[in-house]
């Protein structure tokens, strides 16, 4: 009897371990592919000249050449935003996943937005300050770090509220 007991709160340890390992690989795939996605978009926006800021901006102050600036240099920086996007996700994971709300993504993508062009704007040398930017930029900008915070926390809210529905 105590076997089959032993043996049953086994499989429930596997069984949570492998849910908890599942949910972390789903939050990379959430934040590689809002990155990825995301940063399709921005470019887009770009080559619309919605903004005057390309994928590309990620790259400038680290690599040489002048082969970044050109559409190689974009596709590039698209998917350095998707590795970097997956520590976003993970930040989200730890702080926020519990929450229900769509407004805690948005709040989110505002905060990334706020941390990108505020806080790390001295390390970008070809990315001016808010004030000198087109009102068009901005407000394309901050759409896309809005609807990229939405995406990503109601992403993984989802699928953590998900989790513990099934348990």
């Amino acid at each position: 009897m105590s076997d089959e007991k032993e043996k049953k709160q086994e499989n429930h340890k596997e069984t949570k371990n492998e849910q908890k390992t599942s949910l972390v690989g789903k939050v990379a795939v959430i934040g590689f592919a809002g990155g990825v996605f995301w940063g399709l978009l921005a470019y887009l926006a770009y080559i619309l000249n919605l903004t005057e800021i390309s994928p590309n901006l990620i790259l400038q102050p680290f690599i040489l050449g002048q082969w970044k600036n050109g559409t190689m240099g974009n596709i590039i920086g698209i998917i350095v935003l998707g590795i970097l996007s997956i520590g976003a996700a993970f930040v989200y994971y730890v702080l926020l996943k519990r929450f229900k709300s769509m407004y805690i993504g948005i709040l989110f993508g505002l905060l990334l937005f706020g941390l990108v062009f505020f806080v790390l704007n001295p390390i970008f040398p070809n990315l001016k300050s808010v004030a000198e930017l087109q009102r068009s930029t901005i407000v394309t900008t901050v759409c896309i770090y809005i609807l990229y915070g939405l995406f990503v926390g109601y992403s993984i809210s989802f699928e953590y509220n998900e989790l513990n529905i099934e348990r």
